[in-house]
């Protein structure tokens, strides 16, 4: 009867703990009565070899030596312990998402085999101190954050993955933009380009234009005497299929048409040019007034479909509303 008691006070008496080396994130589920039992459990465990005896446990969270047992059973379950040889120092870390498990030494070589793979870490302790340092961190660092696995990410900002997430969709739009940023920058470079150079085109072009000015007036008032009966152009019309470019992009979807009705030879006097230019321009108002409608039937065409489906979603179509859309 004594004996079946005390067996069960010692199995009530065993904590469940948590083991891992120093070097290592493998971690190893353990039940000890005594820190003796504990310490033996984890050299076997942990592989420790003997001559790195005695081995010292300290507690993951803060490295708190943890030498007497008194404590050890104050301790909660599943405590995080790190097993630290002889010739191992403990020195805080929050790499394991505020475990501190790793030692100075082990950090030295992890930063030598790891390379690269620490980049992110420094990047996320960084943003871990302070969350405004988005703004500062290069395009680069950004990228590296959004590349890493969104749990580890996690565990090194003792996060949920779900925030983690989230703050990596945020770096990911803090890139974007800045990218964007970039491009608007240059087309913007490119815009001002433009207009310098049209400046200097159309300087160019008034210097030239400037010799023959009294000539030309002379030429147009001859010309709208001789023609004033049979042109119905206003005078802007006129001056704009004169003097500009690509006058059918400067003239109204009405002067358009009006000038496409205009009698070619009429309007070759009125403009001083021959008949073959004038038939040139008045073409490409005609493909000018023709791409406009188009565009303005298709605008209709799209109005009416989204009009159609936002009315009455669970209606069929009318189809006399479907057969008067096109007149």
């Amino acid at each position: 009867m004594e004996v079946a008691e005390e067996a069960e006070t010692e199995t009530r008496a065993l904590k469940p703990c948590l083991l891992r080396r120093n070097h290592s994130r493998e971690q190893h589920g353990v039940a000890a009565s005594c820190l003796e039992e504990l310490r033996s459990k984890a050299c076997d465990i942990l592989a420790i070899d003997k001559s790195l005896a005695p081995v010292t446990l300290v507690l993951a969270e803060d490295g708190t030596i943890v030498d007497d047992d008194d404590y050890f059973l104050c301790l909660p379950s599943n405590t995080k312990f790190v097993a630290l040889a002889s010739n191992e120092k403990w020195a805080y870390s929050n790499s394991d998402g505020g475990t501190a498990w790793i030692s100075q030494e082990s950090f030295d070589v992890d930063e030598t085999d790891s390379g690269g793979g620490l980049k992110w870490k420094n990047v996320a302790r960084q943003l871990k101190e302070d969350l405004s340092s988005i703004i500062l961190l290069s395009e680069e660092d950004l990228q590296v954050l959004i590349d890493v696995p969104c749990s580890d990410l996690a565990q090194e900002l003792c996060q949920s993955c779900g925030t983690v997430q989230g703050l990596q969709n945020t770096l990911q739009q803090v890139l974007d933009q800045r990218e964007e940023a970039r491009q608007s920058k240059q087309l913007l470079e490119l815009y001002l380009q433009a207009l310098e150079k049209e400046g200097s085109v159309l300087s160019k072009q008034q210097e030239s234009d400037a010799g023959f000015s009294d000539k030309m007036d002379a030429v147009d008032a001859g010309s709208n005497r001789e023609s004033s009966s049979g042109i119905t152009l206003a005078s802007q019309v006129l001056t704009a299929l004169k003097e500009k470019p690509a006058p059918e992009l400067s003239l109204s979807s009405r002067d358009l048409e009006l000038v496409t009705k205009e009698d070619p030879k009429a309007l070759a006097v009125a403009l001083n040019w021959g008949l073959k230019k004038t038939e040139t321009v008045q073409q490409a108002c005609h493909q000018e007034l023709s791409l406009r409608l188009q565009q303005v039937q298709s605008l209709r065409s799209l109005r009416s479909v989204s009009a159609r489906r936002s009315s009455l979603p669970g209606e069929p179509r009318e189809p006399k509303r479907a057969r008067q859309e096109p007149t």
